[in-house]
């Protein structure tokens, strides 16, 4: 059997080295789904192509809403990119390429002069109301910014910006060098066709509902 080159490290560098859990939207967004099913139970109950059809339609475009928004959004980080899924796309960025780190209620990450936002990882309302969540920015010569007393945003920050500098010394990259400038270019994006491929469905068939 022929080897050939590249194979082995390209799957390798696919591999999830480490899963962020989300820090809200979880328990919301069950609730969600459930509050949906339990409307469209209701709707189909009566077996009519009057309101409760049109009712069963809004429930099943609120599900893949609240699917979308509050529990697709996640964030890992595979050999070579970090992954940031965010309500109807997926960013790619490779490690290399990251120059920075902030968190406000949401995860920002910054590679060349683009920036990457997933809502997976972030302080909630609360904590951004009571003073202790401004936006928190983490790079390279300021590991400090953010407080220990952050708990797991912290951690999330730091461990990115620990991988993202192994990554740029296995490459033998260097920080605001041209050639880490360069990898920002190999960001790459992926929409969430089946989410879309849904709402877009959906909103037709309720359109033909109301012509009807």
């Amino acid at each position: 059997m022929t080897h050939q080159p590249g194979a082995t490290d390209d799957a390798a560098d696919d591999v999830v080295v480490e899963q962020f859990h989300p820090t809200s939207g979880r328990i919301p967004g069950v609730m969600g789904l459930i509050t949906a099913g339990v409307v469209l139970a209701i709707a189909l109950y009566d077996r009519s192509t009057g309101t409760p059809l049109g009712v069963a339609i809004c429930a099943c475009a609120g599900a893949v809403l609240v699917w979308a928004a509050l529990l697709r959004p996640t964030a890992w980080v595979t050999g070579r990119d970090l992954v940031l899924r965010s309500i109807l796309r997926t960013d790619r960025v490779p490690l290399v390429a990251i120059d920075e780190v902030a968190i406000s209620q949401v995860l920002a990450v910054r590679a060349g002069e683009r920036r990457f936002v997933c809502p997976a990882i972030g302080y909630t309302t609360r904590q951004t109301v009571r003073g202790k969540a401004g936006e928190r920015v983490l790079d390279s010569s300021a590991h400090q910014q953010l407080g220990s007393g952050d708990a797991y945003q912290t951690y999330v920050a730091q461990r990115i910006m620990q991988l993202a500098k192994e990554a740029r010394e296995r490459a033998g990259v260097t920080l605001g060098s041209p050639e880490q400038a360069a990898t920002a270019a190999g960001v790459r994006r992926e929409w969430a066709w089946l989410e879309l491929a849904a709402l877009g469905l959906l909103a037709l068939v309720f359109a033909v509902w109301l012509v009807a």
